[in-house]
């Protein structure tokens, strides 16, 4: 039975990137602004629910109201997965 030959050259490895490792930690505002965004959002929805469904926060918007306070808290989350 004949024998394979051994890998000429060596395994692939992935350049390292700097980039990754230099990435410092997130100015002092980001933190306050995101969790600024959650709970207005928050406030937004249950203030639109408690307040009969069309007259607060703002009443020409109708049922928009609870797409204005789901983004707020989406956009808060989103931020979360940049935090570091």
């Amino acid at each position: 039975m004949p024998e394979s030959k051994g890998r000429k050259k060596p395994a692939y490895t992935p350049p390292r990137t700097a980039a990754a490792s230099q990435q410092g930690p997130n100015p002092r505002w980001f933190v306050p602004v995101m969790l600024t965004l959650m709970v207005l959002g928050l406030l937004w929805v249950v203030t639109y629910y408690i307040s009969g469904a069309n007259e607060l926060p703002v009443p020409p918007l109708g049922r928009w109201n609870l797409g204005v306070g789901f983004g707020l808290m989406l956009s808060g989350f989103l931020m979360t997965t940049r935090w570091r």
